[in-house]
């Protein structure tokens, strides 16, 4: 247990999940930016399709990034729920 009251997995969890919150947030922006200079900006596509040929792996980003998103909608709720 840390300080927190939290375990260790738990922390690294949500480190992990904010990472991948915040690339596909920049992603998103990215991806609009690129619709305004017409260019494909999509960091994930690029290095999955083009660099790597794994469109499949992708996708597991992508499904990877949802559930962080849900995961921080869960965090956000209960640090609510301890300060009040």
């Amino acid at each position: 247990m840390d300080e927190s009251g939290g375990s260790d997995g738990f922390e690294i969890l949500d480190k992990v999940s904010l990472i991948l919150v915040v690339l596909g947030g920049l992603n998103w922006g990215l991806e609009g930016l690129g619709y305004f200079i017409e260019d494909n900006l999509n960091i994930f596509s690029l290095v999955f399709k083009e660099f790597l040929g794994m469109p499949g792996l992708e996708s597991g980003v992508y499904l990877l990034i949802g559930l962080a998103g849900l995961y921080q909608v869960y965090f956000g709720y209960e640090l609510y729920e301890k300060q009040g």
